[in-house]
């Protein structure tokens, strides 16, 4: 049954249904104001089980808005549309969502595109892993453990619970009582039957803006306070989310977001939820190496090129001074000549920390016993930067890790153009490109992709319409980027004066979440929701 097709009731997957009878919403080709109302009335109440952080499961009943164009000139028929889903009985008890926090929870991973045309209720967006640059591109490819039909979470079954550390978002905000808002976006992949690419960047962080401005534009409308949304994502999705809250309602986007069809309203979010960001990629290569530079490849066994390596951790060293940040917890000025300690003191010791203190005393005797690095005491843990490198004992990716002389990384693809598959977008690798590019100078458009795509570059430029409040995430044991981006993200919004939680899981790696009940209970603590 054609979810919204038909009036009538009907079981799928195990969920019950009622559906109001309405078409395709939002892509009629009319004025901005008229194509893009949201139609209340047009959803499907669905009943599921659905676990909360915890595993408890709850029956919950909730409308489910089928998927809608949020702009008026899309690029394709199914990427730039949304679905709403919004509580309305929680284990038979009623729920007012009316002001309820609306949690923004994209699917991308590895810059692909993500969809949700097939979503038949919530937490079903899936990321089209579809052509990946050779060797699968150096983004991470897709969330560890997401299964490429949904990214968000398997339909059907109701499950929130961690794939490989995963869980979905979407999934814990509705049985939370939140509004969940599931944004497709296009991605790098994408091509038209021409051959033509109109995925690259800017198209995601335009599209999850344009979602935004769409959800606003319905304040009254769409359930849920439109003051009060959170973006959530992992890995790419992670630094996209990131990226929305850093850019909120930057100028520099209005001529994307023009040719698009967005609404005319504001683009500016409440608040960021971001794991594992792979972001600031201008100076991933050399963060990569600063972290790793001495660790061997998971490929090959062996170190890499080490006149690559210290060359880029001199760049590294060069970039970290110009950004004069200041640690957390009154570290003071963030330097390459420090940042292992920082890392050490502020994330990495304490992680250790939390996890062995969470373990009974025999799993804690043994782990140590197998780790003899750690020292414990007093309930903390201690170790050096050295044996934890020897601990984590391989790196994912080569050098360098996002900018590669032969254009094979996945960022290479996400800086293409409409006609050029991969580009370079750093000066170093443009130099000893290995494919035969000709060009000395980088293509005139790189350098405002790369601000448009960078979140460091707004919160430098200390954007007011940026997010004030952030949970940065991520495992110790993750290779995919260098500790310092997310470190540096933090940072730069902590000396804001934004309300920053960042922490670190130990011995996880990609695209993990192993606390997401404080997630949930964070976003209601600052939203100032109650049930």
């Amino acid at each position: 049954m054609g979810i919204g097709a038909t009036a009538g009731v009907a079981a799928v997957g195990g969920i019950t249904l009622t559906a109001n009878a309405s078409g395709r919403s939002g892509s009629d080709g009319s004025g901005t104001s008229d194509a893009l109302v949201f139609d209340q009335d047009d959803y499907t109440e669905l009943t599921e089980t659905i676990a909360d952080a915890a595993g408890a499961g709850h029956e919950v009943v909730y409308r489910f808005y089928k998927p809608r164009d949020y702009v008026t000139n899309p690029s394709d028929a199914t990427h730039q549309s949304l679905v709403v889903s919004v509580p309305v009985k929680i284990d038979g008890k009623t729920v007012d969502a009316r002001n309820a926090p609306i949690v923004l929870a994209n699917a991308v991973g590895a810059y692909m595109p993500s969809s949700v045309a097939e979503a038949t209720g919530v937490g079903q967006a899936a990321l089209e892993m579809g052509d990946l640059m050779p060797g699968g591109g150096s983004t991470g490819g897709a969330p560890s453990g997401a299964p490429s039909a949904s990214a968000t979470g398997a339909p059907g079954g109701g499950g929130t619970g961690a794939v490989n550390g995963m869980v979905n978002l979407a999934k814990l905000a509705l049985v939370a009582g939140y509004v969940a808002v599931e944004p497709g976006t296009r991605g790098r992949s994408l091509a038209d039957s021409s051959g033509t690419y109109y995925g690259m960047a800017p198209a995601v962080i335009v599209d999850l803006k344009a979602a935004v401005r769409y959800v606003k534009f319905n304040k009254g409308r769409i359930p849920g306070n439109t003051n009060r949304i959170i973006s959530t994502g992992t890995s790419a999705g992670g630094a996209v989310s990131a990226l929305l809250g850093a850019s909120g309602d930057s100028p520099l986007y209005d001529k994307y977001l023009k040719a698009v069809g967005a609404a005319e309203a504001s683009d500016a979010i409440f608040a960021t939820g971001a794991w594992c960001p792979i972001t600031d990629l201008e100076h991933a290569d050399s963060a990569y190496e600063f972290n790793w530079g001495s660790v061997v490849t998971q490929s090959t066994g062996k170190v890499v090129d080490q006149t690559v390596s210290k060359t880029l951790q001199s760049q590294f060293a060069e970039y970290q001074a110009s950004l004069k940040l200041k640690g957390l917890n009154g570290f003071g000025t963030l330097t390459a000549r420090n940042y292992d300690q920082y890392l050490l003191e502020t994330y990495l010791q304490p992680s250790a920390s939390t996890y062995l203190a969470a373990l009974s005393e025999s799993e804690r005797t043994s782990y140590l016993a197998k780790n003899t690095f750690i020292s414990w005491s007093g309930g903390k843990a201690t170790f050096t930067w050295d044996d934890y490198l020897t601990h984590v004992a391989k790196r994912k990716k080569t050098t360098p890790a996002f900018d590669a002389f032969d254009l094979s990384a996945g960022e290479n693809n996400e800086f293409g153009t409409a006609t050029t598959k991969a580009r370079h977008f750093t000066a170093y690798s443009l130099k000893n490109d290995t494919t035969g590019v000709t060009s000395k100078r980088l293509d005139s458009d790189i350098p405002e992709l790369l601000d448009l795509m960078n979140p460091m570059y707004f919160l430098n430029k200390r954007n007011p319409g940026r997010s004030k409040h952030w949970w940065i995430r991520l495992g110790t044991s993750d290779t995919d980027t260098s500790h310092v981006i997310s470190a540096n993200l933090a940072a730069s919004a902590d000396n804001l004066g934004d309300d920053v939680s960042h922490a670190f899981y130990w011995d996880q790696g990609h695209a993990t979440n192993v606390d997401p009940g404080d997630f949930i209970k964070w976003v209601a603590k600052v939203s100032g929701y109650r049930k």
